[in-house]
């Protein structure tokens, strides 16, 4: 009678924690089911390239990023690259990453995002401290915006030594793809001159073909590159991905993505946005 007792108020135990448990993430396959870190970090070794797609401000997609890089880091030779960081100030990263110049003239010369020592300054020095290289992939952003204001065209007349921030001009481009196209039909454009609605996701076009270039540029062979972006620059196998397989069609690719969700137990968006998705309790406090 006693061991029936016990057993039976361990089982009570173990239901009353599940039913008890909230967890802050939950990690999905492409097809919506729920998968283990240990198969992201299985496929991933497999990859050439995997874009990390993030919510800039979300902390759970930043630990899992930092997290990610250490155990990569064991099974790979990697190389890190930033959206986050623009190609005009790959050379101050250098200095940084080589120890000639500290933080603060980092601070003072570089154009960093204010998250920045939150949220990035750990993957930094985490390659920093193992002597990774570390890829300032973005196009300078008064460049995607002259693209917003002028159009492709507007890049035509920057001097030769500038246009080597930026993917080799023409980029391809296809307005029909419909990441492009869903930015145009959002509610705020409504009241924009229809020029520069037309040239909202050229400027987002030319940040992927960017940032996609300088991916392809600075990976060599048998390099995992680990590629840190906003998650709508690589959702639906779209933007950087797509200029990736234009680029490179033979490369292998694995897409991650954030959500904010009301209950990451159940798994009820549809489609596939990448091949794993962090659903986060949308209740989850934000780095700003």
């Amino acid at each position: 009678m006693k061991t029936f007792l016990t057993t039976t108020l361990a089982i009570l135990f173990t239901l009353s924690s599940i039913a008890q448990d909230k967890p802050s993430y939950r990690l999905y396959s492409k097809k919506g089911k729920k998968t283990s870190y240990k198969k992201l970090l299985k496929q991933a070794k497999k990859a050439d390239v995997v874009l990390f797609g993030e919510y800039h401000n979300n902390p759970i997609s930043h630990w899992l990023q930092l997290e990610f890089t250490k155990d990569m880091a064991q099974k790979r030779k990697i190389i890190l690259g930033f959206e986050m960081i623009e190609r005009d100030n790959q050379k101050e990263l250098n200095d940084y990453l080589k120890g000639t110049i500290n933080q603060k003239a980092f601070d003072t010369v570089a154009r960093l995002w204010n998250n920045y020592k939150t949220d990035y300054k750990p993957l930094v020095d985490f390659a920093k401290n193992k002597s990774l290289k570390v890829c300032a992939c973005n196009i300078p952003r008064r460049y995607a915006n002259s693209v917003f204001k002028g159009g492709f065209e507007a890049l035509d007349s920057l001097p030769a030594a500038e246009k080597k921030w930026i993917a080799p001009l023409p980029v391809p481009y296809d307005a029909e793809l419909p990441g492009y196209v869903a930015m145009t039909s959002m509610e705020h454009m409504n009241h924009m001159p229809q020029k520069m609605k037309e040239n909202m996701p050229k400027a987002q076009a030319i940040k992927d073909a960017t940032m996609a270039h300088f991916i392809l540029k600075s990976l060599k062979k048998n390099q995992l590159m680990i590629h840190y972006n906003g998650a709508y620059h690589s959702n639906n196998y779209e933007g950087i991905v797509w200029y990736l397989k234009k680029y490179r069609p033979d490369l292998k690719v694995v897409t991650i993505t954030t959500e904010s969700v009301p209950n990451v137990k159940k798994y009820e968006n549809e489609g596939a946005k990448a091949d794993f998705i962090i659903q986060v309790d949308e209740d989850m406090t934000t780095t700003y």
